[in-house]
């Protein structure tokens, strides 16, 4: 019985993590709409927006060399899964007075791709292994 248990445990890591990496690579088709003003990797410059690398556990409008918007800068958001699907849906809802221009993604499974994405980033741009 416990051999089971273990194999099964394992069975279901296996496939967690191969649902992570079928996420991230719908997520890297879904930021091609947010390539236009944001970038990530280690080559990764600010542009129109800033560059997404390690924003996970980021405060908002900490990139340094990237003009925030002050409403940005003052939100008090520390960068979370929950508060990027909440942001990413409206994000003049979430942050009243953002330079961002975007009407927001709606779809809930595009958003955690999305996610899933840009969480391999490091802040040095560097994918997670």
């Amino acid at each position: 019985m416990k051999s089971f248990v273990v194999a099964a445990a394992l069975s279901l890591a296996a496939l967690t993590s191969q649902a992570q990496a079928q996420d991230a690579a719908a997520g890297e088709k879904v930021f091609v709409q947010c390539r236009a003003c944001h970038q990530v990797g280690e080559t990764a410059k600010n542009g129109v927006g800033p560059v997404l690398n390690g924003l996970f556990g980021r405060k908002s409008g900490t990139i340094e060399g990237y003009n925030y918007s002050d409403a940005n800068k003052n939100s008090g958001i520390t960068w979370d899964e929950a508060v990027f699907a909440e942001y990413i849906q409206n994000p003049r809802a979430k942050i009243p007075g953002t330079k961002m221009i975007y009407a927001g993604l709606k779809d809930e499974k595009r958003i955690a791709d999305l996610t899933a994405y840009l969480k391999q980033f490091g802040k040095d741009g560097k994918k997670a292994q």
